[in-house]
């Protein structure tokens, strides 16, 4: 490894260390506001909402995937059939 990049990693890794002590700091102040229990009430019924959506979608998702997968599936072996027909004989 060159010297440069051990510089640059090594600079990289303070830089995120010392912003990471100052958000804590600042995070942890006794100056800041708590928030209301009716307001994390409401962010906890949000994020359930969300997360049922989000099951929901998933289930679609799946539900669509599996019918590309029937009709990719259907299409591959009517290829093959039609391969498989031989060719007209003409009577001349």
């Amino acid at each position: 490894m060159s010297s440069d990049l051990v510089v640059l990693i090594a600079i990289i890794a303070v830089g995120g260390i010392s912003v990471q002590g100052i958000l804590k700091v600042w995070l942890q102040r006794s100056g800041r506001s708590a928030i209301p229990q009716g307001d994390l009430k409401e962010i906890r019924d949000g994020v359930a909402r969300i997360e049922q959506a989000v099951d929901a979608i998933a289930v679609e998702v799946e539900r669509l995937s599996e019918g590309q997968r029937f009709t990719a599936k259907l299409l591959a072996e009517q290829t093959k059939e039609v391969g498989q027909i031989s060719p007209p004989i003409r009577e001349g």
